[in-house]
């Protein structure tokens, strides 16, 4: 059964608390499209390709992690812009995007799922970003060697991290935030964990890390930033009867 865009943006603004705290761009609903959606697809990043691919796909929704519309861009529907928005419109397809509500959310956000998927216990949140949590952090069952970090974060997230393997071996505790949380590296230090995740990665931290004695991968903006999308697709058709797919556009970045 179809679910109407409105109950679905509305159940996703309230799943997600998506009005809370400070965002670089809008949150919920950006591009109006079909008043009945069966199909979903979702993807990290608004780009031409995943629109293209979703309208032959036969979405009538695409759920996106980083939506087309942000501080600093101009304001008007031209060049590359106006190709996304018209291909979405070719397709009568709505784009809802959802930014850092789906980094921070507690079931089904990017990091506390690559938490889960780590193996961490004792889960919860930390890296202050505005004022608020956007990454999760936990602990080991049982110490594991800094090798074996790295093999799960190769397997976890599809691609090699950079990695600066500065920390104790073997470790125990793992901080994650995904995309391009460089600065809340200090958050880890601060908090005494053994390593941080993160997807980017800027020229200061391998000396930070060495010195602080702390584990710094990059995994990348992209891959770290996969799980949560793909999870909320999987989750709005286990309730809602609809379909979600999952549409990839690999970025080395």
């Amino acid at each position: 059964m179809p679910i109407r865009r409105h109950d679905l943006v509305a159940y996703l603004d309230q799943y997600l608390d998506a009005s809370r705290g400070r965002d670089y761009g809008p949150n919920g609903l950006q591009v109006e499209g079909k008043d009945e959606i069966r199909k979903v697809v979702t993807g990290v990043s608004a780009c031409h390709e995943l629109f293209v691919r979703a309208r032959e796909a036969g979405a009538d929704a695409v759920l996106v992690h980083h939506g087309l519309f942000w501080e600093g861009m101009p304001r008007t529907l031209t060049g590359f812009q106006f190709r996304r928005v018209s291909e979405l419109i070719r397709g009568e397809m709505s784009l809802i995007a959802y930014h850092l509500p789906l980094d921070r959310h507690a079931d089904l956000g990017n990091n506390v799922v690559a938490g889960r998927a780590f193996g961490l216990t004792d889960l919860e949140p930390f890296g202050l970003h505005e004022g608020l949590p956007v990454g999760f952090k936990g602990r080991f069952p049982e110490p594991i060697a800094a090798a074996e970090l790295l093999h799960r974060c190769r397997r976890i997230y599809g691609q090699e991290p950079l990695a600066f393997l500065a920390g104790p071996d073997p470790l125990q505790s793992l901080g994650i935030i995904s995309g391009g949380a460089q600065r809340e590296f200090y958050d880890a230090i601060e908090d005494g964990l053994d390593a941080y995740i993160t997807g980017e990665v800027s020229e200061w931290i391998m000396n930070v890390a060495r010195e602080a004695g702390v584990h710094y991968l990059a995994a990348g903006h992209y891959a770290t930033e996969r799980l949560g999308v793909r999870a909320l697709g999987e989750h709005l058709a286990e309730k809602f009867g609809i379909e979600a797919e999952f549409i990839d556009v690999p970025n080395p970045v």
